[in-house]
């Protein structure tokens, strides 16, 4: 199953930030995280520019923990896990294919290109009225 490991890596990210976990770990924060996720989509564009599958399992590896970070630190103020993350994902994988998973009918890269930017506006401004109702 495919998330059984993502689950044992989200495990283990909790274990590292926790009170028994990582003094480094634990100090990370969102700001201070950014730097290495700056690196390692370098790294990630490097190595998939090389094509050793070897080298792109491994830094696909260090920027899913940069994921991984990113989501446990959300995680600990209540907000949202790794797993709202691809519950999220998914949902909107789903919207921006209506050509795949729904009615819509796109035959050419271009025409799905020209609806994908529109689907994402309209994500968008339902995105803004949700924030704007919340904060009233």
């Amino acid at each position: 199953m495919a998330g059984s490991q993502l689950r044992k890596l989200a495990e283990v990210v909790a274990f590292l930030r926790g009170p028994k976990g990582c003094p480094w770990d634990r100090k990370q924060t969102h700001l201070s995280l950014i730097r290495y996720l700056r690196e390692e989509a370098k790294e990630l564009e490097k190595a998939l520019k090389k094509g050793n599958w070897h080298e792109i399992e491994d830094e696909l590896g260090d920027l899913l923990l940069n994921v991984m970070l990113h989501a446990q630190i959300e995680s600990e103020k209540g907000r949202f896990d790794i797993d709202d993350v691809a519950r999220s994902q998914a949902l909107k994988l789903r919207r921006r294919h209506p050509h795949v998973f729904g009615a819509a009918k796109f035959r050419t890269a271009d025409e799905v290109l020209r609806h994908w930017g529109t689907i994402k506006k309209g994500e968008r401004a339902l995105r803004d009225a949700d924030v704007r109702r919340r904060t009233r």
